[in-house]
């Protein structure tokens, strides 16, 4: 399989960011998303000036990185840094940065942060949004945080249009713009494993051409 990006934005409840975890085992990716994406911002102390810095001169970060990214998987979906704390400007675009050098450097699956933005004019990227009807969200939501339905659906609102606010403020357009992706689809009627395992068959098909 030639080198590529995917890039995978989501609603709430979808479940993209486990669709996007299945994709990278049957790929043999790796999956960067905001928690490790965080996680390496808060132990590298990585602010976004000194991401351009070190941009192109301590090619051995990328290498720790990477090192990082085993550990972190590892352990789970939390690190804690006594690191100073970023604003959302400079973790956005140390985030960036990082995302960047790293594709450079190997094929990877990119899990929200605007991924199709970052990589709009790549054509080494594949970009995919992930839909699903709202009843079917409110589920499943409700299942993974332990809601009523009604506190699940204010949960998915809430994440909904944060994540909208986050794409507008970065990337200046609507991440529910079908323009922004080469494919759209509603996993509605479909497990995450049945969605993860189309895609990657597909993908895999696309770039063995």
């Amino acid at each position: 399989m030639s080198k590529t990006i995917i890039t995978i934005n989501r609603e709430c409840g979808s479940g993209g960011r486990d669709i996007a975890h299945r994709m990278g085992e049957l790929l043999g990716l790796k999956v960067y998303d905001k928690a490790i994406l965080e996680a390496i911002c808060e132990k590298y102390h990585l602010d976004q000036q000194e991401i351009l810095r070190i941009k192109g001169q301590k090619l051995n970060l990328w290498d720790d990185i990477s090192q990082f990214y085993r550990q972190f998987g590892a352990v789970g979906d939390s690190y804690q840094s006594e690191g100073k704390k970023l604003t959302s400007r400079e973790l956005f675009y140390a985030e960036a940065q990082i995302i960047r050098n790293l594709a450079s450097q190997e094929s990877c699956i990119v899990v929200g942060r605007t991924g199709f933005h970052i990589f709009k004019d790549d054509p080494d990227a594949l970009h995919i949004f992930l839909i699903a009807d709202r009843d079917l969200r409110i589920k499943k939501v409700a299942e993974r945080e332990g809601l009523d339905e009604k506190a699940a659906a204010k949960y998915i609102d809430e994440t909904d249009d944060a994540r909208e606010t986050f794409t507008k403020y970065f990337a200046g357009v609507s991440r529910y713009d079908a323009r922004n992706y080469d494919l759209v689809i509603n996993v509605s009627r479909f497990t995450s494993e049945e969605v993860a395992a189309f895609l990657a068959e597909n993908i895999r098909k696309k770039l063995d051409k």
